[in-house]
């Protein structure tokens, strides 16, 4: 049975390991510990534990499917404080089974999940970014939602993180290692800042497979498929084996939603390169707010097994 690992954070890293579940694989989700934000922002300064939203995101993924809709709803249920129902019940059996890591375990076996998910260092830290004009970006939060245009240089960490044990040797043992597509600078490059990350990725004899984003958003405004790749090779230090990008475009009435969020659909500029895998991997998803343009896990997840 094929080892694949995913590295990423958010939305992005749910959809794919949505579809992997029901594939033929064994299956590690390594994620961003960087987020400082919203429900997770506040327990990490009530409890001092890791952000455990991106965590919460992707045990729901791994679920059970039979218990899918309701678990999913009650981990992302919002109470009047702001918290999600998850973070809590993560936070709780943290607390109960003594760390943060067997949390995770004990949230896992309540959910019944198909492989495992790991935050890629037992220890939280800040992302700080620096704009072209020389501005500092702070966090999470400021990095992936500043009113700032001017595109970013350099995105690095002050404090020395270290990779989880087990995430190391989930990458070194792995058949396949899938960068997902998401929040480029907040979400999917902080897993790079890691100690011991790039030293992982090179030691691993897999194959290096990248999610292209579909759509821009800030400090990525004018970023073609070629950019995503480049800033990806350029903090991971691996030459990727295989980018797999949509073909499909969206319909002009949700682009025309994105644009008003400053948000485009991700020019593939990537041409004749042999490791590109092209096909159409996405759906139109109707939501409360927007109709939403997100990759179909069960084609997602058949492109990257037939790699």
């Amino acid at each position: 049975m094929e080892k694949i690992v995913t590295i990423g954070g958010g939305t992005g890293q749910f959809q794919i390991l949505k579809g992997l579940r029901d594939c033929e694989c064994e299956i590690t989700a390594i994620t961003n510990v960087s987020d400082n934000g919203g429900s997770s922002g506040k327990l990490i300064d009530e409890y001092g534990i890791l952000p455990p939203g991106d965590i919460r995101q992707c045990l729901v993924a791994l679920a059970n499917r039979e218990d899918e809709r309701i678990l999913r709803e009650l981990f992302n249920y919002r109470l009047k404080d702001g918290h999600s129902m998850g973070n809590l019940i993560i936070t709780a059996l943290a607390d109960i089974s003594g760390s943060f890591i067997s949390g995770i375990k004990e949230t896992g076996k309540l959910l019944n999940t198909t492989g495992r998910v790991l935050p890629v260092s037992s220890n939280k830290f800040k992302i700080y970014a620096e704009t072209i004009d020389g501005k500092i970006l702070e966090g999470e939060g400021e990095v992936s939602y500043s009113s700032e245009n001017s595109g970013i240089t350099r995105l690095f960490a002050k404090e020395k993180v270290f990779l989880l044990k087990d995430a190391g040797e989930a990458i070194r043992n792995a058949d396949k290692i899938v960068i997902c597509a998401g929040d480029l600078y907040g979400s999917v490059l902080p897993n790079f800042l890691v100690n011991g990350m790039l030293e992982a990725l090179q030691e691993s004899p897999a194959k290096k497979i990248y999610i292209c984003n579909l759509f821009t958003k800030k400090n990525t405004e004018k970023f073609k498929a070629n950019d995503f790749v480049k800033e990806v090779e350029k903090y991971s230090k691996i030459k990727l084996d295989k980018v797999i990008i949509n073909s499909r475009k969206p319909s002009s009435e949700v682009s025309q939603k994105y644009l008003k969020e400053e948000s485009s659909f991700v020019e593939d500029d990537l041409g004749e390169d042999s490791r590109v895998v092209r096909g159409d991997y996405v759906a139109e998803y109707p939501s409360e707010r927007k109709t939403i343009f997100r990759h179909v896990p069960e084609k997602i997840a058949q492109a990257i097994m037939e790699i």
